[in-house]
């Protein structure tokens, strides 16, 4: 575990050096400014270059696992932001937040691999305060095969593709993830997407 840990790490931060990581996009969406979530942070890039480019705002994180917990207290060390940080290990269906909590919640990346998604939907919408904003996005299981094999080519170091193919298969196509908002509480959240990937987002 601790070999795919940092191997993970190695990924996520060479996708940041190229500038890919999906910051800008979440500041687009409005998640400028407060207090946020991050669900399924892995080695933390996301929401640690989100701190890097708002200002007064603070950070929780979640994540499953707790070596993931661990690398990403080192990350915001590095980064200099360990007083506008906190992070817990859980599941994102178990939220132990209380209702109306986060200014925002944002995640990449985690959501094909949540056991209870709808569940997860959920517990996003209820720790998030009235008119707080929401980004989810992942990547989507129909990107054309040119795609999947750009990415393939792409992803460093090379011992981290076979992980890549299997959360690509495991992901959700948007017509899916429309259809499985429809019975939450995100049912009027706007589902967009692009050649790699899906975003769900909106307001409560």
């Amino acid at each position: 575990v601790e070999v795919h840990v940092a191997e993970y790490n190695r990924m996520q931060r060479k996708l940041r050096d190229k500038g890919w990581i999906e910051t800008d996009e979440i500041i687009k969406s409005g998640i400028i400014q407060g207090h946020a979530l991050e669900v399924g942070h892995g080695p933390g890039y996301l929401g640690l270059e989100w701190l890097k480019k708002t200002h007064d705002t603070c950070l929780t994180g979640l994540d499953i696992s707790p070596d993931m917990t661990a690398l990403v207290t080192q990350n915001a060390r590095e980064y200099g932001v360990e007083e506008r940080t906190t992070y817990d290990t859980g599941e994102g269906d178990r939220l132990s937040y209380a209702d109306n909590t986060f200014d925002a919640v944002f995640t990449n990346g985690s959501l094909h691999e949540w056991v209870n998604p709808q569940g997860t939907f959920e517990e996003i919408y209820r720790v998030v305060k009235p008119c707080g904003r929401f980004f989810i996005s992942d990547m989507r299981r129909d990107m054309s095969v040119f795609i999947r094999w750009f990415l393939w080519l792409g992803c460093q170091p090379a011992s981290v593709r076979p992980y890549l193919f299997s959360s690509i298969d495991a992901a959700y196509t948007p017509g899916e993830l429309m259809e499985m908002i429809q019975s939450t509480s995100l049912s009027r959240a706007t589902v967009t997407a692009n050649a790699i990937g899906v975003i769900v987002s909106g307001q409560k």
